[in-house]
């Protein structure tokens, strides 16, 4: 988990949160912690489409690559 010190999150407070990761961050103070930011839990129905413009697919992704017969006996 990341942590970091109060002042600093309060200057990166926004760009912080865009990029949180599922573990959160811890906030310290005098290298103590005082609060954790996580994540708030999101339903499995925001996530479809979420990766489209993320992910190129190369290839034919329902093929093996390999050729072969079923009906060729050993």
């Amino acid at each position: 988990m990341k942590t970091i010190g109060a002042a600093k999150f309060k200057e990166q407070c926004l760009a912080l949160i865009e990029n949180l990761s599922p573990e959160g961050i811890v906030i310290t103070k005098h290298g103590k912690p005082v609060a954790r930011v996580l994540p708030y839990p999101r339903q499995a129905s925001e996530l479809i489409g979420s990766l489209r413009s993320k992910i190129e697919v190369k290839g034919d992704i329902l093929s093996t690559g390999l050729s072969w017969d079923a009906n060729d006996q050993p």
